[in-house]
């Protein structure tokens, strides 16, 4: 230790010296007009020590949500448009609208149904008929009274509704006046660290902008919500009369049209490229075939035994154990046929998806404008909702498993070639260079060096496959797929809640021991590495 102590200065954060000439250019050439107000409200920002507001921009509270349209604050727009549009609703209701006009059309109602007992009762011959009537007319002009009485209390509060509605709007002006200029100075904040990506400045092409959405939106939803007169062209898109202006008077929608020149086309399709599909059914059902028969053929304890000591294997001792338990449970419900059936569907999917997928991912990660062109079919893939797919599926392919195999490739392959590609370009560029400068060919160094590196993230993208393959049991029995999908199926359409839940049970135990192995398989080699 030094004889003497080393004096160690701290320097408060308001001892720092800012040279605030430069800073008040910089506010202004950001601001624009005004400059000099937004400068000295930044400052009084800066300076402050509390978190309220300690400016207030009258400009702000007085246009609104086109205020901060015209600087570029797009959040602060629709949020403080929405928040108005609620206000003026309010006034709305209170200067024009008629919050009791349902009640009364509910009274009028009663008061009819009344008469019509009345009525009723004038025609029924037998007395007690008559008490009956006449007893069920009071009640109606009762209930009739106390709905009209409802009316008129609502009719009465428009006063408190109209004043709520300029309460809150000068509630909403006031906070946009005090918290304008504190979001403009983040945005000034976003601007210093990247003034490409931030706008700056008054502009009046975003001022007109705010303006029309404010004059298109602010009118329609306070007329919607206050006149109870219905206007039709605010209740329901005119489809009809647009379809009559495109397609003619009594040429049906463009639905109907759309929909026919579609099913013209895919059945064109399908009859010229009969060939081809029947082809790619076949190379799916031989493999489907080749893993039904190792695991429906094959003796039920061979297959057992085989499963749980892969398990071991692979993943330890307590995952053969659960392995065990699950298989145990499907066979004593006899659902041992009908999950292997499920496990092959599985298989054969994941297997197709994996076969295709790390190939298509590997070159997606290298060749960033194939990605950019595969990235709208891929979330094609993954956001189109999976009962649209047996459509084109059973028109192109018919029914069964092999289509459903298909059906589930399209849903279940997009994790894999996404991760994949993921983990390829995640591989640093360092490690790359060496390899390259050891002499690696193209080949060695993507089998020795980038899909070791890329391994967990493409593992995680198998896995990720193997669950939504799993997910698809279910639908694809709806095209004649069989399984554990089939099983619930038929629970569904006779509403057996037991057979359904035993059958769920079984779905979920193949899809927790399919999981577990993979994931226990990489684990254990990852542990090695």
């Amino acid at each position: 230790m030094a004889d003497s102590d080393t004096e160690i200065k701290v320097t408060a954060a308001s001892d720092i010296e800012v040279d605030r000439e430069a800073l008040d250019n910089s506010i202004t050439s950001f601001a624009g007009e005004n400059g000099d107000y937004y400068a000295h409200a930044f400052h009084k920002i800066h300076n402050a020590t509390s978190f309220l507001p300690n400016s207030f921009n009258l400009w702000a509270a007085l246009l609104g949500p086109i205020w901060s349209a015209s600087r570029a604050i797009w959040g602060m727009f629709w949020g403080f448009l929405i928040l108005e549009i609620i206000a003026w609703v309010q006034i709305g209701r209170g200067l024009w609208g008629n919050p009791g006009a349902e009640l009364m059309e509910r009274a009028q109602r009663q008061l009819d149904r009344a008469a019509e007992m009345k009525n009723r009762a004038a025609e029924a011959v037998e007395a007690a008929d008559i008490d009956r009537f006449e007893k069920l007319a009071e009640n109606m002009v009762n209930a009739a009274n106390k709905t009209m009485g409802q009316a008129e209390a609502a009719q009465a509060e428009t006063t408190g509704i109209m004043i709520t509605g300029f309460a809150l709007l000068a509630m909403f002006k006031l906070a946009q006046g005090f918290y304008a200029n504190r979001v403009y100075e983040k945005q000034y904040s976003r601007w210093r660290i990247d003034p490409d990506a931030t706008e700056s400045g008054r502009s009046l092409r975003n001022t007109i902008l705010g303006a029309a959405l404010t004059a298109a939106i602010g009118p329609l939803i306070v007329y919607k919500f206050t006149v109870n007169a219905s206007l039709e062209i605010l209740d329901a898109f005119p489809e009809d009369s647009t379809s009559a202006f495109f397609l003619g008077e009594g040429k049906g929608t463009l639905f109907s049209s759309l929909a026919k020149w579609m099913e013209y086309h895919i059945d064109a399709a399908a009859a010229a490229g009969g060939d081809v599909f029947d082809g790619v059914v076949v190379a799916v059902r031989t493999v489907l075939d080749a893993l039904t028969l190792a695991l429906n053929g094959s003796p039920w304890p061979v297959v057992m035994l085989v499963i749980c000591v892969t398990a071991w294997r692979a993943a330890g001792p307590f995952v053969a154990i659960f392995t065990a338990a699950s298989l145990a449970y499907v066979a004593l419900l006899g659902y041992w046929n009908v999950a292997m059936e499920t496990v092959a569907l599985v298989g054969a999917a994941v297997l197709l998806c994996v076969t295709m997928g790390i190939p298509l991912g590997i070159w997606f990660g290298k060749s960033r404008r194939a990605y950019r062109i595969a990235e709208p079919v891929l979330d094609l893939m993954q956001t189109l909702p999976a009962f649209v797919y047996l459509i084109p599926i059973i028109a192109f392919f018919g029914t069964g498993n092999p289509p459903g195999i298909l059906a589930t490739i399209i849903f279940g392959m997009p994790p894999v070639i996404r991760l994949t590609a993921l983990g390829i370009r995640g591989v640093p560029e360092s490690i790359k260079e060496a390899a390259d400068a050891f002499g690696a060919t193209r080949w060695q160094k993507l089998k020795d060096v980038e899909i070791p590196l890329a391994l967990p993230s493409i593992m995680t993208g198998v896995n990720q496959t193997i669950l939504m393959c799993l997910s698809m049991v279910v639908i694809i029995s709806l095209i004649g797929g069989g399984g554990l999908g089939k099983e619930i199926l038929e629970a569904l359409q006779y509403a057996a809640k037991g057979p359904g839940l035993l059958g769920g049970f079984a779905i979920l135990f193949v899809a927790m021991v399919i999981d577990r192995i993979v994931q226990g398989a990489f684990r254990r080699k990852d542990e090695k590495i």
